[in-house]
């Protein structure tokens, strides 16, 4: 009854209304073009000072760096995300808090990797997402080894019961890492959905079809990824989850696949897989299968928003709003390395 329109607004209509506010402040098309013919970065902070973002860049000296922008970017983000998290009421703020999660497993995973590899936890502290900070990751300071942060993550921590589930402390070394990471994404992934699921309404349905697409695009990048390395065909498979289109046929034939070639074949069985396979290349003015992916993605997400009384709204704000700070990145870096012929390789929202 949460997500059903007759009881939506009760608890989650002013939020709902204020995310889509939000939305409306993403760039357009005209922004873009402006944008990509600026010649400094000061000219890139000025246009971008006519729009939504407004003087979010102010306080900031000339020369402007390109990590400073994407720092910004992010503050920015991280702000209005919190604004909307610290109203939200349950079912909602549960909703937000699993947005939340997939940010913590990639902060948890730089911590363990750099352990691994002795470094600083002061220095990789830094370089956490905030969307995924949490307390006991913040304390972390105290524990010098995989081991230590293992028994640190899983007392009282909301990823407590994706690491029970599926992770060892006699796995943490490096040749496991990746392997680790890809099997709390399917997790998380698959919890999500089940998540979604029990809301039922629009936000089933809705979210639904994000995390399909979310799943499926993990399988065909891990199957890709895992050619050349020793993860065998059946540890592919425990990696996949299970909760998208490719399931269970597709996962299947996935795990036989040997080369980039058999995987394409795999995606030619879907229509939406085969478009996207279809226009990624290596070659010169082509786009990368990841962009491809992105490009999707940004339809997906944009489709969430044709609907009301549902909280997907919230997951694909966030996510145009990131592929946008992709955007502005990928143009500041072009301005601040001069290479104006790659300017446009940029992929537009609205």
């Amino acid at each position: 009854m949460a997500t059903s329109p007759y009881f939506f607004n009760v608890d989650a209509g002013y939020l709902e209304g204020l995310v889509r506010g939000f939305r409306k402040g993403i760039l357009s098309r005209t922004d873009y073009l402006n944008l990509i013919q600026c010649e400094t970065l000061d000219d890139l902070k000025l246009h971008l000072a006519g729009s939504d973002y407004g003087n979010f860049l102010a306080n900031e000296a000339s020369p402007l760096a390109v990590a400073t922008i994407d720092d910004k970017l992010r503050e920015r983000l991280v702000i209005e995300f919190r604004h909307l998290r610290n109203q939200a009421l349950k079912p909602l703020s549960d909703f937000m808090d699993y947005i939340m999660y997939s940010y913590m497993i990639d902060n948890i995973m730089l911590l363990i990797t750099g352990t691994l590899h002795q470094r600083q936890i002061s220095e990789l502290r830094s370089k956490f997402h905030p969307f995924g900070r949490f307390e006991e990751l913040e304390s972390s300071n105290i524990a010098s080894t995989p081991a230590d942060l293992y028994n640190a993550i899983l007392v009282d921590t909301p990823l407590a019961p994706y690491f029970k589930e599926c992770v060892s402390e006699q796995d943490l070394d490096e040749i496991h890492i990746e392997i680790i990471r890809n099997t709390l994404y399917k997790t998380y992934l698959e919890d999500f959905y089940k998540f979604c699921k029990q809301l039922g309404g629009t936000t089933a349905e809705v979210m639904g079809t994000i995390l399909e697409f979310e799943a499926d695009r993990r399988a065909f990048i891990i199957t890709i990824n895992s050619f050349g390395t020793e993860l065998t065909k059946d540890d592919r498979v425990k990696l996949y989850p299970t909760i998208g289109k490719l399931h269970p046929e597709g996962l299947i034939r996935l795990a036989k696949c040997a080369d980039y070639d058999e995987v394409k074949a795999v995606a030619d069985c879907y229509p939406e897989y085969s478009a996207i396979f279809a226009g990624a290349g290596t070659n010169p003015g082509e786009k990368t299968l990841e962009d491809r992916f992105f490009e999707k993605e940004v339809e997906i997400n944009k489709l969430s928003f044709m609907q009301q009384f549902h909280y997907g709204a919230f997951y694909s704000y966030i996510k145009l709003r990131e592929q946008e700070h992709r955007n502005i990145v990928w143009i500041a870096e072009c301005i601040a390395q001069r290479q104006p012929s790659k300017i446009d390789n940029y992929i537009p929202i609205f």
